[in-house]
């Protein structure tokens, strides 16, 4: 499903992000955004996820004119608390224990930006996800090797699918950072 010719930025320099992108446009840029989302608060985790995307997509559409800016926020909610990327390892296995033998959300804020007009549309993605009982050690070893840091709630779906025996209720691509087939639908909204 190619998107019509226009230019395209990402406002993030997620890796996995870009390779999901590259399914629905096939040239874009990457600016990834300097928004600190550490300044937002709202009433909910999808609130949160949507507020945060908006305000990564606009702080880059002010620095590139003439683009539709795509900004997204992925956050791993464990009942009502939202896990971020983890600070340090002990925090990393902490949110990696918390999740082990329970069902946890996965939620990833769109928004995407007329740079020229600041015509916007945001929305958002849940999955549900359940992680098996991990033991320790599996924990300890996965964050050891430093992979889990850059990532919300401390895992990255593809990084640990087989061995922490994930089950996915939704978007599989949510889980990974991006849900293709709803930006899709928004991109189609902004012109």
């Amino acid at each position: 499903m190619a998107m019509p010719k226009k230019k395209y930025v990402l406002a993030s320099a997620s890796p996995r992000r870009k390779k999901l992108l590259r399914k629905i446009v096939r040239k874009f840029t990457v600016i990834p955004s300097r928004f600190d989302e550490s300044t937002l608060s709202a009433k909910t985790p999808e609130g949160f996820a949507v507020k945060a995307a908006i305000a990564k997509a606009e702080e880059v559409a002010l620095r590139k004119r003439e683009a539709i800016v795509i900004g997204a926020d992925t956050i791993v909610v464990l009942g009502k608390k939202i896990l971020g990327k983890p600070k340090t390892k002990k925090e990393a296995v902490k949110m990696l224990k918390n999740l082990s033998d329970k069902v946890h959300r996965v939620i990833t804020g769109l928004a995407v930006v007329n740079s020229e007009t600041f015509k916007a549309c945001a929305d958002f993605e849940v999955t549900k996800v359940r992680i098996k009982k991990v033991p320790e050690q599996t924990i300890l070893a996965y964050v050891k090797s430093g992979r889990p840091m850059d990532k919300a709630g401390s895992y990255g779906i593809q990084e640990i699918e087989d061995e922490f025996g994930i089950s996915v209720i939704g978007d599989y691509n949510n889980v990974v950072g991006l849900p293709i087939k709803k930006l899709a639908k928004l991109l189609c909204k902004v012109k």
